[in-house]
């Protein structure tokens, strides 16, 4: 029996066997492929190269895969995203932009850069040039890095408040945002994937707060690093009054889509390198897992949605602990990290997990192999990994621009004969 694409994610998150493998791409900020690479594969897969593809998360500049190109690749998950995006401004007002690379895309009306003595593009937080910028892309580059914008640190004046100005209460226009999209993936069908807002603990990605205007307390990432152990109590804190707010959004978000969504993104704090964790498990335990047992406890109690963790890295030895803190769902699945093989992995954890991602390296394989190589590593994590379900198929993290468009086109290649 052939599985509507929502009962697939559900199959597949409940570890039972599916029609074939369940396939995302584009439902998160982790799971998707930049701007350049979806407008390639419209363009040679649907013939249409006047198409302008939508930048929807301009931090990364991933590229929205939208409805027709989603039936065309078999994608399976959609992603119900925020009302504003990694840089504060909302997804609308499309107006034209070039990448460095030549493809022409569409970006947010507040998407507002402006070019330095080097080339390089400057991004502003809510698109306001008023402010010093937060965001660079390098001449030539792909994506934006963090502008470092750490006000001077005076150890007797820190308050974990400045660290928690950006947690508040969801408005209703957040909510309203929110439903309409998990409601348009019940609709057509899919799955659904949500990040929960305010629970990634820590998280590199968004300490700099590339949104913010100002961005008070510890906002450098080499000094957030240093203050998980030298100012352990300050982080706890700051943890402390984050896991507040989001119980609180929580359970707006409960009562306003019950259980219109399947998967909750919790984190996407980073624990591993490509040899180890570059964080003790005893520190995990501590100063995270608390936090991680008490957001997955609430929504396990309060909704049918599984919950989803993001770590790159070399985390085999801290995965018993994310099963511990009660975690679903292990994303991207870096199985090119020690210690990460797709066998161990599925044999010693499939059960208690589910993998998101560890489809191709997108290390090695993907970006240098042949088209062949491609296509038989596809085949092979799809033969490992979705033995007896439990397997989302993804990439191991965004695919990025400098890809060459053949080995995308036989990753799919590979993922459509192996569902035939």
């Amino acid at each position: 029996m052939t599985l509507t694409s929502r009962d697939r994610l559900h199959a597949t998150l409940t570890h039972q066997p599916v029609d074939q493998v369940c396939v995302d791409f584009g439902a998160t900020a982790v799971t998707g492929m930049a701007a350049s690479i979806v407008s390639r594969l419209r363009t040679r897969l649907l013939g249409d190269s006047q198409y302008r593809v939508r930048v929807i998360e301009p931090y990364q500049m991933l590229g929205e895969v939208d409805e027709q190109l989603r039936e065309a690749l078999g994608i399976d998950v959609v992603g119900v995203y925020a009302r504003t995006n990694m840089f504060g401004f909302e997804n609308r007002g499309w107006k034209p932009f070039r990448l460095f690379d030549g493809t022409e895309v569409m970006v947010p009306e507040d998407f507002n850069v402006t070019t330095d003595a080097n080339g390089d593009l400057l991004m502003y937080p809510e698109g306001d040039m008023q402010v010093p910028p937060s965001g660079r892309m390098p001449h030539g580059g792909h994506f934006f890095d963090a502008i470092p914008r750490q006000e001077p640190v005076v150890e007797e004046e820190l308050d974990p408040r400045n660290n928690l100005e950006e947690f508040a209460p969801l408005s209703e226009k957040d909510l309203r945002h929110l439903r309409s999209q998990a409601e348009t993936a019940l609709a057509a069908g899919k799955g659904a994937i949500m990040g929960v807002p305010g629970t990634a603990f820590g998280d590199i990605a968004l300490v700099p707060a590339v949104w913010r205007k100002r961005t008070r307390g510890i906002r450098d990432i080499e000094e957030w690093y240093v203050s998980t152990s030298a100012r352990r109590d300050y982080v706890y804190k700051v943890f402390e009054g984050q896991c507040e707010v989001a119980l609180k959004n929580l359970d707006l978000l409960v009562k306003t889509l019950g259980n219109l969504v399947q998967v909750g993104f919790v984190t996407g704090t980073d624990f591993g390198a490509q040899q180890g964790l570059f964080i003790s498990r005893k520190a995990y335990c501590d100063l995270f897992m608390p936090f991680h047992r008490t957001i997955n406890d609430y929504i396990h109690r309060h909704t049918s949605w599984k919950t989803f963790i993001h770590s790159c890295g070399c985390v085999s030895d801290l995965i018993p602990d994310f099963i511990g803190a009660g975690f679903d769902v292990l994303n991207p699945v870096q199985t090119s990290t020690r210690g990460m093989e797709p066998g161990r992995l599925k044999r010693e954890y499939g059960k208690d997990l589910v993998f998101w991602g560890g489809g191709v390296d997108t290390q090695r394989t993907l970006p240098f192999g042949t088209p062949g190589q491609v296509y038989d590593e596809v085949l092979e994590r799809v033969r490992i990994f979705n033995k007896g379900g439990g397997f989302v198929f993804n990439a191991i993290h965004n695919i990025q621009a400098n890809v060459p468009i053949e080995n995308v086109e036989a990753l799919f290649r590979a993922l459509k004969d192996c569902r035939n």
